[in-house]
């Protein structure tokens, strides 16, 4: 396997036959923000695939961007090379002060 840009990943490449910044363009702004932000390289053709089948649904943007992070879950699920990246630590938790108990 060729690492790219695209970084290390077992998920087959995938070419589109139209401008991808055209369709980027033409998401709403949650989408966008969401899609630049996104862990996968995410094609804006996908993303505005599940935005349509959502609209068909009944669905509002927050819903929608649920369905997208669901999505990219189970994307990096299905990829090998994912569990070879490290997952980030959570924060310990703060420390409680000791409080003297008078008599």
């Amino acid at each position: 396997m060729r690492a790219t840009n695209r970084g290390a990943t077992s998920l087959k490449l995938r070419r589109r036959n139209e401008d991808p910044m055209q369709t980027y363009d033409a998401l709403p702004a949650p989408i966008r923000r969401w899609l630049s932000q996104a862990a996968l390289p995410w094609s804006p053709a996908s993303c505005r695939k599940i935005l349509r089948r959502g609209r068909a649904r009944g669905e509002g943007l927050d819903q929608i961007l649920a369905r997208l992070e669901r999505a990219q879950q189970a994307t990096l699920a299905r990829d090998r090379h994912a569990s070879c990246r490290p997952e980030p630590e959570p924060a310990p938790a703060p420390r409680r002060a000791a409080v003297a108990l008078s008599p």
